[in-house]
């Protein structure tokens, strides 16, 4: 990526603690681009008003930048219609919408559903909460030692009792990117859906929700250079036509008596209240950008950055890498000898990095790993070689601090 592309990210020319901000948080959020913000702003300052509802000017002005954004999204994963897109919170609301109309509907005493324990929490919770509600049972897929896991162990797992199977696209610990296709052949042989949690894949690579085949999708805007608070549910729509809403009142029904209701057709009975407008338009703003880019060009991009931060951190006596040493995003998740990395991330704090540190919502993957929390650096279209460098320079100079530790 050229510095054409950084320059257009305005909170990447600052100084953090006296130096150069390095960016390196990215599983956890994305810098917005000057492009994103100016719709925003545009949206604010031009078109503000409910969607919907109005017949005015500034109504049907609002009206048509939301439902644009829907057909972005439909169009950037590629889903058959604008009624298969959802707009939502993020991928957690996803998720628990999935979990609690879809699942709870098709799921009782006995059947099974099926995950990783490399789950982020947000696709892990909710699923207790079904096998709680309904007696179902929760099984988990074998991870092999490098992090990845097993067709074979798939095949194994998932049974004619099995319901859902729901999983991560990319692991936003290990970095592995899973064979959603796969899987999700094996899940449809045996009658089960496949639940596909996206957060840590939309951003980073092309998506084609019919080409895998997945009955549900989900995906967060803030983590693709959108703003927080917006993000989108993909559901084929013979499953969401038979799904009933989870939030009611305004904007989702169609007609209203003193003892009934009924619901507007998809993709909006899911929609209640005022939605997220200003989010929309910024996340089909921030589609527009990633598209101009190339999404196989960013995961080129992503793959190359991780290639050489997984050499350059070689080079640190003491270092433990999690996950695969070959990888499509760019995401490392380690630790320095015994150093806590929220003390690692407290040194590198200081020199302008900005990394994760913690259990990152997967503490039942940090019990297998047999570790309490781990240090992680993520990248994205904007970071460069240079970045990665100051990193592995500051952590050896983190090392030297903290002497006998590591």
């Amino acid at each position: 990526m050229n510095a054409l592309i950084r320059e257009q990210f305005p909170i990447l020319h600052q100084e953090i603690n006296g130096h150069p901000l390095v960016y390196l948080d990215n599983a956890a959020t994305s810098q917005k681009p000057r492009a994103v913000i100016d719709a925003v702003t545009r949206y604010y300052e031009w078109e503000n008003a409910n969607v919907h509802r109005g017949v005015h000017t500034l109504g049907s002005r609002a009206t048509d930048a939301y439902e644009g954004a829907r057909e972005k999204v439909a169009r950037f994963l590629h889903a058959k219609s604008t009624e298969e897109i959802i707009f939502t919170r993020g991928t957690t609301t996803a998720l628990n919408l999935v979990a609690s109309s879809y699942a709870r509907s098709v799921c009782g005493p006995g059947d099974e559903i099926v995950l990783t324990e490399m789950e982020h929490h947000s696709n892990l919770i909710p699923w207790q909460q079904v096998a709680l509600a309904v007696g179902a049972t929760l099984k988990y897929i074998p991870i092999q030692p490098d992090g990845t896991i097993n067709l074979d162990d798939v095949e194994k797992t998932v049974t004619s009792r099995t319901k859902i199977v729901a999983i991560a696209h990319v692991s936003n610990v290990m970095g592995v990117v899973h064979p959603v296709k796969a899987i999700g052949e094996i899940a449809h042989k045996n009658g089960a859906v496949i639940v596909v949690d996206g957060a840590q894949s939309t951003p980073h690579m092309k998506v084609d929700v019919q080409d895998l085949d997945c009955d549900f999708y989900t995906l967060s805007g803030h983590k693709m250079c959108a703003p927080t608070g917006i993000g989108a549910l993909y559901g084929k729509k013979a499953l969401l036509q038979k799904m009933e809403p989870i939030e009611f009142g305004g904007e989702m029904i169609n007609d209203v008596g003193l003892y009934e209701s009924t619901w507007k057709e998809l993709p909006w009975k899911f929609e209640g209240g005022t939605p997220i407008i200003a989010g929309a338009v910024g996340l089909g703003a921030a589609i527009d950008f990633l598209e101009e880019i190339g999404m196989d060009e960013i995961e080129r991009h992503e793959s190359r950055l991780a290639a050489y931060a997984i050499d350059r951190l070689d080079e640190i006596d003491g270092i433990t890498l999690y996950g695969p040493r070959e990888r499509k995003v760019g995401l490392i998740t380690f630790n320095l000898g015994d150093v806590h990395p929220h003390d690692v991330a407290t040194v590198l704090d200081t020199q302008g990095i900005a990394i994760r540190a913690g259990h990152h919502c997967c503490q039942p993957l940090m019990r297998w790993l047999k570790v309490s929390s781990t240090a992680r650096a993520s990248f994205y279209l904007y970071n460069t070689e240079e970045d990665i460098d100051r990193l592995v320079s500051a952590l050896i100079q983190t090392k030297e601090f903290f002497g006998d530790a590591t």
